[in-house]
């Protein structure tokens, strides 16, 4: 258990430091060492077609990775109009039909319908999983927690993939257009470190800067986070928005 601990501590020491050395690159030295078999062009499912799925199709698909957004109704006029505007190599298909040819998997989904629809995707062995979800539930002037711990629910369901949580601390428009100085930390937890060293490079071609925070198991702690950021932006409303930078 020590050595595992000093492993991620010294991870994300060094990840902070390199965090910082190389922000105008598409793929700077700020992301843990990513495996040796990595594809450098990465086949990324995106379930839901809503902001964040389609903010992140849009953006993964123009620094070259190939999309299929996974929708119920794929061959929607929405849809379509989504697959002109990712651009010219992505594609639509039913949830469980996107994951099949998939090496990452994003869950860019209701909170509510989560755990069905991870379920209903089938084997995600081998896949990373990528869960941007909040579990928020609104309440006379409140963000309360719909669950406890969705995150870690949601990879017991799928317990051959290797979920990263991520991307939940931060508004879809930063993904579409973030700022230029990469001000925006998006921190990570994930139990594998070659994913979320995989994960970690795609947050860095949105512009943001990633920050790992070590296991799964601090998903609960991000999901707590993402609440209080929704709280103080849809519901405060301050005139210089949220933004967590660390």
């Amino acid at each position: 258990m020590l050595a595992r601990s000093t492993t991620w501590a010294t991870l994300a020491l060094l990840f902070s430091f390199a965090a910082r050395a190389a922000l105008a690159a598409d793929t700077p030295a700020d992301t843990p060492e990513l495996p040796a078999a990595a594809p450098e062009r990465e086949r990324i499912a995106i379930i839901g077609t809503g902001n964040v799925g389609s903010a992140l199709g849009r953006r993964w698909a123009a620094a070259g990775h190939d999309i299929i957004y996974g929708s119920r109704s794929p061959e929607a006029g929405r849809i379509q109009a989504l697959l002109a505007l990712t651009g010219p190599t992505a594609q639509a298909a039913l949830p469980e039909e996107a994951v099949r040819e998939a090496d990452i998997v994003v869950l860019a989904i209701p909170w509510r319908v989560a755990e069905d629809t991870v379920q209903a995707l089938g084997d995600l062995s081998g896949r990373v999983v990528i869960d941007p979800i909040n579990p928020s539930l609104f309440t006379e002037g409140r963000v309360e927690r719909g669950h406890p711990a969705l995150g870690e629910a949601l990879a017991a369901l799928a317990p051959g993939a290797d979920f990263v949580k991520t991307l939940n601390t931060t508004s879809y428009r930063n993904m579409l257009d973030p700022p230029a100085d990469r001000s925006i930390t998006v921190p990570l937890a994930g139990d594998d470190a070659s994913a979320v060293a995989r994960v970690a490079r795609l947050v860095t071609q949105l512009g943001l800067t990633p920050r790992m925070i070590g296991p799964l198991y601090n998903a609960r702690y991000l999901e707590a986070m993402g609440n209080l950021y929704i709280y103080v932006n849809v519901i405060q409303r301050p005139e210089v928005p949220l933004e967590y930078h660390f």
